[in-house]
């Protein structure tokens, strides 16, 4: 079995004081060997830990000790190489950042189970939306799933609410998802504070639809993309094909790799045209550090993804 355990969690409760928090839980990932990125907010907690079985589990407890978050729900994979580099705890206004004021994300719409998704979505009178970024939903996403072509989750309320008539024309339903289930659980209050009625979301999101559902039930195409050192995952959360640039830290696919604007850990088609020469130099100098490093059997701060 891998060594490291990796937990995607989130947890939508209301923390009156989140500042509090966050020294006690920075310590108990320091103290544990845990590390990730995790987000207070005084809507709740958001983020990605990595580490050893104890030292995730010592973690884990401590956050279930927070106000609301007993019964925290965590997604879990496993990894042969540590993929994050730091431990972070951050303070934030938002866990999942939408930027639109009075959204309750308590109010949000229905959980769908993975078992039970396939039929809401087959359904004609369902509109999937993907609310992923652009560049996430190029990696993979759900066969007729609506691409919003944003490039934050801040775009989102603003392409729903330009796009809301032909969405809802002859009073469609509105079935959401993304990665772990923070943002379409988001998305889903949003739209019913907008007065959308009848919306769903995909309870765990991708993640757990690819752990549970097998490959040949599955309505997925393409891969997952992930916010750390994996960076996709297919079908019963296996590795994927996709790799990471190090200029501007997006998804590469065995295609990209194949293009000549391609050039490991200096461009990749997606940046190379807004790099100039000086940039492209130190990109390669940073990916030569990194070579040097790993053939010294040390980590280098470059060669990790930072959550």
């Amino acid at each position: 079995m891998s060594p490291f355990r990796v937990c995607a969690l989130y947890r939508f409760t209301p923390f009156d004081d989140p500042a509090g928090l966050r020294g006690p839980l920075l310590d108990a990932c320091l103290a544990a060997g845990v590390k990730g990125t995790l987000l207070l907010a005084p809507e709740g907690i958001n983020g990605t830990i990595a580490g050893p079985d104890a030292g995730v589990a010592a973690v884990l407890a401590h956050i279930r000790a927070l106000p609301g978050c007993a019964t925290l729900d965590v997604k879990e994979a496993r990894a042969e190489t540590m993929p994050f580099h730091r431990t972070k705890v951050r303070l934030k206004r938002e866990i999942v950042t939408m930027g639109v004021e009075h959204v309750d994300p308590l109010a949000a719409g229905h959980y769908v189970e993975p078992a039970d998704w396939n039929a809401l979505i087959a359904d004609p009178a369902t509109v999937v939306i993907d609310t992923r970024n652009d560049y996430e939903v190029a990696v993979g996403s759900f066969a007729g799933a609506i691409d919003p072509q944003t490039h934050s989750f801040r775009d989102f309320p603003a392409w729903f609410r330009a796009h809301r008539d032909e969405l809802l024309a002859g009073g469609k339903q509105v079935a959401m998802f993304c990665t772990g289930g923070i943002r379409c659980e988001k998305a889903t209050a949003f739209l019913k504070a907008e007065g959308v009625a009848d919306v769903f979301h995909l309870k765990g999101g991708i993640l757990r639809y690819l752990e549970e559902i097998p490959a040949a039930q599955s309505a997925w195409q393409g891969e997952c993309f992930v916010f750390d050192e994996r960076v996709a995952v297919g079908h019963g959360l296996a590795p994927g094909s996709h790799g990471l640039c190090r200029a501007c830290r997006m998804p590469v696919s065995a295609d990209d790799r194949q293009s000549p604007l391609y050039a490991e850990g200096v461009s990749c088609p997606r940046c190379h045209a807004t790099r100039d020469d000086a940039a492209r130099a130190r990109a390669a100098e940073r990916h030569r550090q990194v070579q040097l490093a790993e053939a010294r059997g040390e980590a280098h701060v470059g060669a990790t993804y930072e959550a």
